[in-house]
């Protein structure tokens, strides 16, 4: 019995000296091949760079026993018997300096619509920004710090995402849940990831290092301390971290940034041209050995890959010197280049391959630009129209032989509302005039009738329809 006490003691003795004997031998790896005996090198040089975020919001609250449709039908939205108070929210997230004099990414759903955007380090100095750019489509903002009064910040170099590899070790920097800095590590564990639905160009870092509510905006880091990604979005069904993870890839966030420092104007390149993903049927009947490219379905009259020389039925299969998985892919790879210039395209065309020289453009925004809001005593009063062109076609993904009055807004309330027009809706004929302008539109409409006689494109169908005058 006493040799076993003193066995016992012996051993806790061993226990309690075995970390101050560790930590006494422990020391900063000298070399990548070290530097997989602990994370902490890579830490110390990247999460100075990693900041919290703070994006402030004021809403009007109004009393909840009028939100009731009666009470709205009755009295309006601008009568005073409903009580308006000013609300607060605040959302959190997170955000990495990207150059020394302050600049910061973060993603585009922190601070959407914020009034006020503030910034925390993990050593407590905290900062006003003000927003530079901020583009639902990557959902990536750029912030700029207002008062660094000269201030020099410590920048996270960025690394080239193209490079990663399925199985590449990565750390998740950021502010889960509000709790502070902290840093999860994990792999790469999927790469071009599509169908997330956070952003509309789909190419997402997969990765099994743990994201919480609060990461977004954070870093991905990569083994040498770089950034390869900005952390946006988990996949869960309990608000929590399940191991899938996406961040937003570094060739994007570049992309962006770079627009931020020229003025703040994103201008993307488009094709002109609708692509389909290449199924396995597709793949067996033009001569593919596996499912891959893009297949051309329809180009548009007059656009860049109308003047490539490209055809329905080609299946794009590099862009410049990446591969092309599917069209997802494409429209990533093409939307992080700039415009002007050439790109090179290799394709599949019936059983050869051939290769052709995309120009770059800019996409047709003229229609974009000029539009009209219906007034006056009409039917379609409250609507706002744009001509139908390759922009709007390719946006909301519409057939390149359509033609017609774009219905952009309706406002509420409004005849236009009244007689059933949806934003969204392209009015292809009007009292058996097709091809529709904006200018014969309003011609028409300002001639008056007794009635409409209306075809409309909604989506997939096709509605007629007749509405008195």
């Amino acid at each position: 019995m006493l040799h076993r006490r003193i066995f016992i003691i012996l051993l806790s003795l061993f226990a309690l000296s075995v970390p101050v004997a560790a930590q006494e031998a422990r020391e900063v790896p000298q070399n990548r091949a070290q530097v997989q005996l602990s994370y902490a090198p890579v830490v110390q040089k990247a999460s100075p760079s990693v900041v919290n975020v703070y994006a402030t919001k004021m809403t009007v609250q109004r009393d909840s026993m009028f939100d009731d449709p009666f009470f709205q039908r009755f009295f309006g939205d601008d009568s005073p018997f409903f009580e308006r108070r000013p609300r607060k929210s605040q959302s959190l997230g997170s955000g990495v300096v990207v150059q020394a004099d302050g600049t910061i990414l973060t993603n585009f759903h922190v601070v959407d619509g914020a009034d006020d955007i503030r910034v925390s380090f993990a050593d407590g100095r905290e900062y006003h920004t003000e927003l530079m750019l901020a583009d639902k489509k990557t959902d990536l903002a750029v912030l700029q710090i207002k008062d660094a009064n000269g201030e020099r910040f410590q920048a996270l170099e960025f690394a080239d995402s193209e490079n990663l590899l399925v199985g590449d070790l990565v750390l998740a920097i950021g502010n889960p849940f509000g709790v502070g800095q902290t840093v999860t590590s994990g792999i790469v564990s999927a790469l071009a990831r599509t169908g997330v639905g956070v952003s509309d160009f789909q190419f997402f870092i997969q990765t099994d290092a743990a994201i919480n509510p609060g990461n977004s905006g954070g870093a991905l880091v990569d083994m040498d301390g770089k950034l390869v990604g900005i952390n946006t979005a988990i996949f869960s069904r309990s608000g929590g971290s399940n191991g899938i993870g996406f961040a937003i890839p570094s060739s994007m966030a570049q992309f962006i940034l770079n627009a931020a420092q020229n003025g703040g104007e994103l201008v993307r390149p488009w094709l002109g041209a609708r692509l389909q993903e290449v199924t396995g049927d597709i793949a067996r009947s033009v001569g593919l050995p596996r499912n891959r490219g893009a297949l051309v379905t329809e180009v548009y009259p007059n656009g860049p890959a109308d003047a490539a020389g490209l055809r329905s039925g080609d299946v794009i299969l590099m862009l410049d010197d990446r591969m092309v998985e599917d069209p997802e892919a494409f429209d990533f790879r093409l939307s992080t280049k700039p415009v002007g210039g050439e790109a090179n395209l290799l394709v599949l065309r019936r059983g050869q391959e051939m290769e052709l020289r995309l120009p770059l453009q800019e996409v047709d925004r003229d229609a974009e630009i000029r539009q009209i809001t219906v007034k006056g005593n009409s039917r379609f009063t409250g609507a706002v129209l744009v001509q139908l062109n390759g922009y709007y076609r390719d946006e909301l993904d519409l057939p390149a032989n359509l033609e017609g009055v774009l219905v952009l807004q309706v406002q509420r309330g409004s005849p236009a509302q009244r007689i059933g027009l949806r934003p969204g809706d392209v009015i292809r004929s009007l009292n058996g005039e097709q091809n529709l302008s904006l200018d014969r539109f309003q011609e028409l409409v300002g001639e008056g009738a007794r009635g409409w006689r209306l075809t409309i494109q909604r989506g997939n169908r096709v509605i007629n329809s007749f509405v008195s005058g």
